[in-house]
């Protein structure tokens, strides 16, 4: 018997953002003075960095609960199970339900609620409560989900990761060109010759390491603006992820006692394509290893962008669904998620297909 994922589901949004579209914004540096690039070198220098050619952003009728109830509802069909089954929802996200205009965060009740309440579950047992944990929500939902399979108390648990980063970013800092919307599901349960969670591990830099990702003020000098949006330090993150990251996945591969070798793919948080790359080199590098194997490391950041928690469900989704070319994953496959965000956290699971 083994934890496994037996269901995926994805709500990825019809709403499409391309570069270009950013061409007549004014960005700005921290402290409100001019960028001397013009826009036109700005948006090449974002792309060769970040790898993102476009960027997908919710209707203005759709909020966080709704997307993440569109993919948990996916999820749910493709693992053929009934609803009711369902003892935890876990909904990983960060902003709760930001309706269109405002910036305001709105999670009473939960979003694991309003999911719960949309799917029309009428078990009072089936618990659903929120997981607030940087981008890293997802991987640590499902490390919850498998804890509470494990002891007993949980047969199935639905573990979602939703958000709608469009609506909390300041159009006059160059980094919300990185941020996008989207949802991604897993069905969590135990099964007889299925997959497994062989080990996972989780981490939390607290010190000066905290603040790397906050909530500040617009860029544009003297505004009354009173709303507050997501900032980022993005050459910190980068350096804390270089170093953390693939130490963490490194850390749980050992511990699963499953050589480097055995590894099929690695499922990593879709931040930043050039980080992304350096930290699966540093990975292979921790094990003497300069040529990475052929498709190790799947990516959509590039038409879909950063939705935070819902990377790694949503890619997982299109890989098992054949949606992203050349990439496929088979049953006794070798699998790593791992993923580092606000916190700073960092977190790896080492997955059995």
């Amino acid at each position: 018997m083994g934890v496994t994922i037996t269901g995926t589901g994805s709500y990825v949004p019809s709403q499409i953002a391309k570069n270009e579209d950013f061409v007549n914004h004014k960005f700005l540096n921290d402290d409100g003075s001019d960028i001397k690039s013009d826009t036109k070198t700005i948006i090449r220098k974002f792309k060769a960095i970040t790898g993102i050619d476009e960027r997908r952003y919710v209707k203005p009728e759709f909020t966080t609960s709704d997307i993440g109830f569109l993919a948990a509802e996916k999820a749910i069909e493709d693992a053929g199970i009934s609803k009711e089954e369902i003892d935890y929802i876990i909904v990983a996200h960060n902003f709760g339900d930001v309706v269109s205009g405002s910036n305001q965060s709105d999670v009473i009740p939960s979003i694991a609620t309003r999911i719960k309440h949309h799917l029309r579950i009428k078990n009072p047992k089936c618990v659903a409560y929120d997981l607030i944990f940087g981008c890293p929500g997802w991987v640590e939902g499902v490390i919850q989900a498998n804890a509470f399979i494990k002891s007993g108390i949980a047969k199935k648990c639905l573990v979602i990761g939703a958000e709608t980063l469009s609506r909390v970013v300041d159009k006059y800092d160059r980094d919300s060109m990185i941020f996008a919307d989207g949802a991604g599901a897993t069905v969590i349960e135990e099964k007889k010759n299925a997959g497994e969670i062989l080990f996972h591990e989780s981490a939390t830099y607290a010190n000066e390491e905290a603040n790397y990702l906050y909530y500040g003020k617009t860029y544009k000098p003297e505004s009354d603006d009173p709303n507050s949006y997501i900032k980022m330090l993005g050459r910190k993150i980068y350096e804390f992820a270089l170093t953390h990251v693939p130490a963490a996945m490194k850390s749980c591969l050992d511990n699963s006692n499953i050589p480097i070798s055995d590894v099929k793919k690695v499922f990593l948080h879709q931040a930043n394509e050039k980080m992304d790359e350096a930290i699966i080199q540093r990975f292979y590098q921790l094990y003497g290893i300069n040529t990475l194997p052929n498709g190790i490391m799947p990516m959509c950041i590039k038409k879909l962008g950063n939705s935070s928690v819902a990377t790694i469900p949503t890619l997982l989704d299109m890989v098992k669904h054949g949606e992203l070319e050349n990439q496929e994953i088979k049953k006794g496959d070798i699998v790593i998620f791992a993923s580092v965000g606000a916190g700073m956290n960092v977190n790896a699971i080492v997955y059995k297909v």
